[in-house]
């Protein structure tokens, strides 16, 4: 009831905002999760094993901060609706690229291109959407737009299920095209942010910029250090999940969509109600809870039994995950100086992202390391490991941090 009662908050403009800014970072995520599907097949087109192709997700995510740079400055200057619309063409653009590399270092080229695009469109999509929102629905509508990364990857799930069996994977990047149809209904329904209207960029946009960067620059190496932890908590549950299903588990392609699919509901549910609840609890204390029942959460996510307990515990550890990534948008943009909301939160988020970025690898290798019985690579006890760790970093940089709930903008 107080969901419904806040999104009735919201007029046609803040509305069509919020689903151009939620539709943006979601397609953003399916054309990135594409790929975790077909790791090994990739590979075996291009006669490179797994641990090389991780390498291509690797440089999708190390040139995020590129993109959350550029744009962001693009969006404290000029904007945040016309920057995220050429954003949007571009990554779009760099996915069908993708499709007709002809060969692994032109796929890798592409791969990283589209990484500078995927890292601007969080930082303007998150400052648009909640420089437009009523200051007590973000908490909700936080959790809510960084779900848009969990409703992609169901989106890709869906994709990899319908399409790969057909066209196999230079088909799914074609399809990764679609988002670019999303700058039409941000050209036609979607006004500029309110709170860069009237604050605008002064005309010494870029002496300022360094005054504000030098007089934050504790609490920015602090949002960098925090976002490190999340991406790596994210990614390490996800990036190399679907090759865990599918080397040692056994599963065909249609169980691993299926799984694909259940697990991002969780995360959809984890990020949502997470995200209204640390409204009133508080985004530290939330964080915290979520990583702590993460922990508890690992054995029936890698190591259960039977495939029902499979199911169960990736759905319950992704609503934990992405439960806490909910509060994220919320929380930095909350944390970040008005001037270069723009900036900060996405570059910090993109800077996390570029010191998490080889995740993908470290799990790879940590499985080759760790045998099972058969000899194979154990990718169960690889993720577990790497899991743990980054839960206890994660709840440990929540602690010490600080937090300004409610802040006007």
């Amino acid at each position: 009831m107080e969901a419904i009662r806040l999104f009735k908050l919201l007029n046609r403009d803040q509305r069509n905002t919020f689903v151009a800014c939620f539709l943006g970072w979601a397609l953003d995520a399916l054309d990135f999760f594409l790929l975790t599907f077909v790791v090994p097949t990739v590979g075996h087109d291009f006669g490179r094993s797994i641990v090389d192709v991780g390498w291509a997700i690797t440089l999708t995510l190390a040139m995020r901060p590129v993109g959350a740079f550029i744009f962001g400055l693009l969006g404290d200057r000029f904007g945040r609706r016309i920057p995220l619309m050429i954003d949007i063409v571009f990554y779009s653009l760099m996915e069908l690229l993708t499709a007709f590399a002809p060969n692994f270092t032109m796929f890798l080229i592409f791969r990283a291109l589209y990484g500078i695009g995927m890292g601007g469109e969080w930082g303007l999509g998150a400052s648009l959407a909640m420089e437009s929102l009523p200051t007590e629905a973000r908490g909700l509508f936080s959790g809510i737009l960084q779900q848009g990364y969990a409703f992609g990857y169901l989106l890709a799930a869906v994709v990899y299920w319908l399409v790969f069996p057909f066209f196999g994977w230079r088909g799914l990047f074609v399809v990764g095209v679609l988002p670019a149809l999303l700058v039409i209904f941000i050209r036609a329904r979607v006004p500029e942010s309110p709170g860069w209207l009237r604050r605008r960029s002064p005309a010494d946009f870029w002496a300022n910029l360094w005054t504000i960067l030098k007089s934050h620059w504790v609490l920015f190496l602090y949002v960098i250090l925090l976002m490190t932890a999340f991406n790596a908590m994210s990614h390490g549950t996800q990036d190399m999940y679907q090759t865990f299903l599918g080397e040692q588990r056994g599963l065909g392609v249609t169980q691993k969509a299926s799984i694909g699919i259940i697990y991002s509901v969780g995360a959809i549910c984890g990020g949502t109600i997470i995200g209204h609840f640390s409204q009133k609890f508080g985004r530290r204390r939330s964080i915290i809870l979520a990583a702590a029942l993460g922990i508890l959460l690992i054995p029936a996510w890698v190591f259960p039994p039977s495939l029902s307990l499979l199911v169960i515990g990736g759905f319950a550890m992704q609503f934990m995950v992405q439960g806490a990534w909910g509060i994220v948008p919320v929380h930095l943009n909350e944390l970040s100086p008005a001037e270069v909301r723009g900036t900060f939160p996405g570059f910090a988020y993109q800077l996390g992202n570029l010191l998490a970025a080889n995740t993908a690898v470290v799990e790879a290798k940590l499985a080759e390391r760790f045998h099972d019985a058969g000899g194979r690579p154990n990718y169960a006890k690889a993720l577990a490991l790497f899991a743990l760790v980054i839960f206890l970093a994660l709840i440990g940089l929540s602690a010490i941090g600080r937090e300004d709930r409610g802040k006007e903008f």
